[in-house]
């Protein structure tokens, strides 16, 4: 195993959320990940828990 960590980025996580919903729903990636980024202003207060 590799002892260098990876930074995990908010565009990682975005990206992730929006492959497993793909996959889910069957819409593209590109699309869901459009909507997350559009719908950032909404929840600009709130943090995620890393």
């Amino acid at each position: 195993m590799s002892k260098d960590k990876k930074k995990i980025t908010k565009s990682m996580i975005l990206r992730s959320v929006a492959s497993s919903t793909a996959i889910e729903t069957g819409a593209t990636v590109k699309t869901i990940e459009k909507k997350l980024k559009a719908n950032k202003l909404k929840y600009e207060s709130l943090s995620l828990a890393i």
